[in-house]
């Protein structure tokens, strides 16, 4: 239920308000308008007919009930899209268009540095960058741990990028923050509950991927376990599902983002790298994600991508990637975004 307060309901009467909120036993969660507070009322949905009595208390102009399961990804208690600012060079949302590249996996100090350099001269807002790796085998490149914290933090100190990579498990959570600006989940880690809740109290914004056979609504509800946990700082990416078609990798779903963008206020990014599975399809996705109200994209970089020991073939080499931001540049102008680092619009929601 959402409790909308009359314009100029005094303090006294929101403290009031909430106090019997949380007397029914919900938790509330206030939202500051331009002239009128909203309260949201999170927990068990039984009590309903209890929460409709609080339209007889002072101040209060009327109590609403949210239709949707997810309350606080929804647009009901937050119709303005969400900003998610990480630094002075990267936000999510607005006006903005962010730019995140850089390898799969973190493979040697020489690589990630090179990548690094690379991709800030043009124009990116953060370095992606997996130093914990999920395989579908086991025999596959893991990643290396530690070690490629330490080289990600090398790459933020020489290029000030921010960092995105991938937290797979909430006991390494404190030694990922460390070096992280983003915490990526990944696709297989979005129903990891356990692992949602703990980001809730992360301090860090947190990139949720949806699933590969996931449902927006799913992913929806994913996010909401976050943001109930008391993380506010949000982005969801759409990567592609898993469909009857084998000519790409994944199918990459640009229906989620208007789709994504008429249910939620959280921003969207789209990874173009994991959707394909094939480089040279990688740039006209990227482009369409621009066009179609995509706040960003997530693409895979790499200096020698037949040498990767994670998705080379998914990979852009150093000068294709540079490519690919001009060729955006127009579109981003078109639909009145900026593009990349040098026009980040750094300002929090």
């Amino acid at each position: 239920m959402i409790v909308v307060m009359r314009a100029g309901a005094s303090d006294q009467d929101l403290a009031h308000v909430i106090e019997k909120i949380e007397a029914l036993g919900y938790r509330a969660h206030v939202m500051y308008g331009v002239e009128r507070k909203v309260i949201g009322c999170l927990g068990d949905e039984r009590g309903k007919a209890q929460l409709q009595s609080l339209e007889l208390l002072r101040g209060v102009e009327n109590v609403v009930p949210i239709l949707s399961p997810y309350k606080l990804a929804g647009c009901q208690l937050k119709p303005e899209p969400s900003i998610v600012t990480v630094s002075s060079e990267c936000a999510i949302g607005g006006r903005s268009f962010a730019v995140i590249a850089g390898p799969c996996a973190v493979e040697s100090e020489e690589q990630i540095l090179q990548t690094a350099r690379a991709v800030a001269a043009a124009g990116a807002n953060a370095l992606r960058g997996g130093a914990f790796k999920p395989r579908s085998s086991t025999y596959s490149f893991q990643g290396l741990g530690e070690e490629g914290l330490r080289l990600l933090r090398l790459a933020k100190e020489e290029t000030g990028l921010a960092i995105v990579t991938e937290i797979m498990d909430r006991y390494v959570l404190d030694q990922v923050i460390e070096s992280a600006d983003i915490l990526q989940v990944g696709a297989r880690n979005m129903q990891n509950f356990p692992l949602l809740n703990a980001l809730g109290s992360a301090g860090k914004p947190v990139l949720l991927k949806r699933g590969m056979s996931a449902t927006i609504e799913e992913l929806l509800l994913s996010a909401e376990y976050i943001l109930a946990a008391g993380n506010p700082d949000v982005i969801l990416c759409e990567r592609g599902i898993r469909t009857f078609e084998t000519a790409t990798r994944n199918t990459l779903d640009l229906n989620a983002i208007p789709a994504l963008k008429a249910r939620t206020h959280l921003p969207v990014l789209v990874d173009p790298s994991h959707g394909t599975g094939v480089w040279s399809y990688v740039a006209p996705m990227a482009k369409a994600a621009l066009a179609c109200g995509a706040d960003g994209i997530i693409v895979e970089v790499h200096p020698r991508p037949e040498e990767a020991l994670s998705d080379g073939a998914q990979s852009l080499k150093l000068d294709k990637f540079a490519a690919l931001m001009n060729e955006m540049k127009p579109i981003a102008e078109a639909v009145g975004r900026n593009l990349g680092r040098r026009n980040a619009e750094c300002v929090r929601a």
